[in-house]
């Protein structure tokens, strides 16, 4: 059996002599260097959650996907909650609870609608503490009529409501003609817009208020239009 060959010497200039002031300094440096770091981490993991970087409301269109997104600090890391006007959101299809990074923490909301206008809220939690930032999310959406009046036949002296169901945020200016001209409301003919519907009143009908009858609404997104008529007998 052939002999074993001795270790070859290290390089010139990379021989490490541990018992040398040097070396021995070196190393006292490193492990005081991990020292400090690993208590200003366990430091900082000890800290009750913060917010960095607040949400923001965010102003989107109706059918698009909105995000709020906030900075945070939190170790150990935290549990996040996310909730719609106190009604907690659960991480799913239409609700996506998102983590970019260590500190950046949102939620995204798939295929905004008027359902999804509100005041939204983050809880960040850990063994140490919580924290809460909120933001509005504000959906635009066209003007628009989402049923439109029915055709009728009135009796003279009669009273007549046409209604129109409406949709629209901003909130949609509505208006109503006759024949193709803007009716002129008095005490007998008006017309009333809450929420989400418009209704036409015509009182004590005579033969002059048959015709086509149209509703239209506009805002700064769209404009949308219907019509009716009104047969006297």
């Amino acid at each position: 059996m052939a002999p074993k060959k001795p270790a070859a010497p290290p390089p010139a200039g990379f021989a490490l002599d541990i018992n040398d002031a040097q070396v021995q300094n070196a190393a006292i440096r490193i492990q005081a260097s991990y020292r400090g770091h690993r208590s200003r981490k366990e430091l900082k993991e000890k800290g009750p959650p913060r917010v960095l970087e607040n949400l923001k409301d965010v102003m989107l269109i109706e059918g698009s996907a909105a995000k709020l997104e906030c900075r945070i600090s939190a170790f150990p890391d935290p549990f996040i909650r996310w909730s719609k006007d106190n009604v907690e959101l659960k991480d799913g299809p239409k609700y996506r609870y998102i983590f970019e990074d260590p500190d950046i923490v949102a939620l995204v909301v798939r295929d905004a609608g008027l359902a999804d206008l509100g005041k939204y809220t983050i809880s960040v939690k850990n063994p140490f503490g919580e924290c809460f930032d909120s933001a509005r999310l504000l959906v635009e959406v066209p003007a628009k009529i989402e049923k439109g009046p029915d055709s009728t036949k009135a009796k003279k002296g009669s009273t007549v409501n046409l209604i129109a169901h409406i949709s629209g945020e901003p909130a949609p200016d509505v208006g109503w003609a006759k024949d193709g001209e803007d009716i002129e409301e008095d005490d007998r003919v008006y017309y009333n817009i809450g929420s989400d519907s418009t209704t036409l009143t015509i009182k004590k009908v005579t033969p002059a208020d048959a015709g086509k009858y149209e509703v239209f609404v506009e805002n700064s997104l769209g404009m949308d239009q219907s019509f009716a008529r009104v047969d006297v007998i």
